[in-house]
C-alpha cells in the first residue's frame, strides 16, 4: 500500500476513541488491516522478538512493513541470534537501532539506561511516521491492565496500535502452536519476559512472568509503554 492510497490527515481524538471502542472485541487481523488502510507506508511495527505472533499476523497482509528492533547493546546473544533467524524466515524489512554515544554513560541497569538505549533510538526511528504497532498486552503487567487498542501516543507523537492487547498468554501460546511459529530459545529456560541480559532472570513456576525483569530494582517499565 502506498501513501497515495491513504488519507494524509491525522485521525481526531474522537475518531480514535470510536475506533478503540469498536475494536474492543475485534480480531487482531481486523485491527491490523485498519492500521494499514489508515496509515499505509507510514505505519511501523516495533518488536522485541520475545514472540513473533504480531510479526506473523502483520506480514501476512503487509510483507514489507518496516519492523524496528531496539538493540540496546545489552541483549542476550540468544535474542540477537533469534532476531536474525526471524529476519531471514519472514524476509523482514528490518531496522535495527543502536544507542548513541551518549548511552555509554548509562550502562544497562542504571537509572536512565532505557531512556538512552530504547526510548531515544525509537523516537528517532519513528520520526516522520504516523503510527506504530506494538505487541503490548493487558495481561503483561498491572500497569498495562487498562491499555487501549488504539490511542494517541503523546510520548512519540503518533498513533499507537496494540492489536494483541486483549490476548491472554494462552491465546499467544495457542497461536504459536497452531501456526508452528518458532519460540525464543530462552523461553524454555524459564525466561518468561525477556529484556536485557544484565537485568533479566528466569522466573519460578507460578511466579509473575515480569518478576524477572529489573529484579531488585524499583522499576517495572522501560518507558516505551509508560
Amino acid at each position: 500500500m502506498t501513501e497515495s492510497t491513504v488519507a494524509e490527515r491525522w485521525p481526531s481524538a474522537q475518531e480514535l476513541a470510536a475506533v478503540n471502542s469498536e475494536f474492543e472485541s475485534a480480531p487482531a487481523g481486523k485491527v491490523i488491516n485498519w492500521a494499514l488502510e489508515t496509515f499505509g507506508d507510514s505505519l511501523v511495527l516495533a518488536a522485541s522478538f520475545e514472540d513473533v505472533v504480531l510479526i506473523d499476523l502483520a506480514t501476512q497482509v503487509a510483507p514489507d512493513i518496516e519492523v524496528i528492533f531496539l538493540d540496546t547493546g545489552a541483549h542476550f546473544p540468544e535474542t540477537l541470534d533469534f532476531v536474525e533467524e526471524m529476519r531471514v524466515r519472514f524476509a523482514l524489512n528490518l531496522t535495527v537501532t543502536k544507542p548513541g554515544p551518549e548511552a555509554a554513560a548509562h550502562p544497562c541497569g542504571s537509572e536512565q539506561c532505557c531512556q538512552f538505549r530504547k526510548v531515544a533510538p525509537l523516537r528517532q526511528a519513528v520520526r516522520g511516521r504516523r503510527a506504530w504497532l506494538t505487541s503490548l498486552k493487558r495481561v503483561d503487567a498491572p500497569s498495562r491492565a487498562g491499555a487501549p487498542i488504539v490511542s494517541w501516543d503523546a510520548a512519540f507523537g503518533l498513533v499507537k496500535i496494540n492489536p494483541l492487547v486483549t490476548w491472554t498468554n494462552d491465546d499467544i501460546s495457542s497461536y504459536v502452536a497452531d501456526h508452528h511459529l518458532p519460540v525464543h530459545p530462552l523461553t524454555s529456560r524459564g525466561y518468561r519476559s525477556i529484556g536485557c541480559a544484565p537485568t533479566t532472570r528466569p522466573v519460578a513456576e507460578g511466579e509473575d512472568p515480569r518478576a524477572g525483569r529489573w529484579a531488585g530494582l524499583d522499576k517495572s517499565e522501560c518507558g516505551l509503554h509508560a
